[in-house]
């Protein structure tokens, strides 16, 4: 049986020691798709949601998102998100969010990407929801990450 590592011997949820792990430059990718209506896409290429600039305001929220992950999930470390990049594209059938996030710390930054994507989209469901309140969001997921003991590992 594996071992879970988030758990004492009690069975307790606890969080992992990493003090003795050597930092090291880890990198990790992640994604979310916002499926919109097409008169919100077409809206978005236009530049007229009446809330302003969706993908600005997307990409400047994942950033600050990335930076306050352990602020939202209890056992993440917090550790020095030492860069962020998140990209928001419109495409035909909605807004693809693809968030990058890296550290020369003990621990990865796979969390801090997928909360950097997440919360992206959830801006544009915030921006465009007064013109169609079907807007959903889709296929939050690690595409990639890079470093640590674990290694590399892409999304087949």
């Amino acid at each position: 049986m594996t071992e879970f590592t988030h758990l004492n011997d009690s069975g307790h949820a606890r969080m992992v020691d990493v003090t003795h792990k050597q930092p090291s430059v880890r990198r990790a990718t992640a994604e979310a798709f916002v499926e919109c209506a097409p008169l919100v896409v077409a809206a978005l290429r236009d530049g007229s949601v009446p809330k302003g600039d969706v993908l600005a305001v997307a990409r400047i929220a994942g950033i600050a998102a990335a930076k306050r992950t352990p602020e939202l999930l209890p056992l993440a470390h917090a550790i020095g998100v030492h860069g962020v990049a998140v990209e928001a594209s419109v495409e035909d059938e909605g807004v693809r969010i693809v968030a990058t996030a890296s550290t020369a710390d003990r621990t990865g930054v796979e969390m801090e990407a997928l909360t950097a994507a997440s919360v992206a989209a959830l801006n544009v469901v915030d921006m465009v929801k007064g013109l169609d309140k079907s807007t959903s969001i889709r296929d939050v997921r690690l595409l990639s990450k890079e470093g640590g003991k674990s290694g590399d590992w892409t999304r087949p």
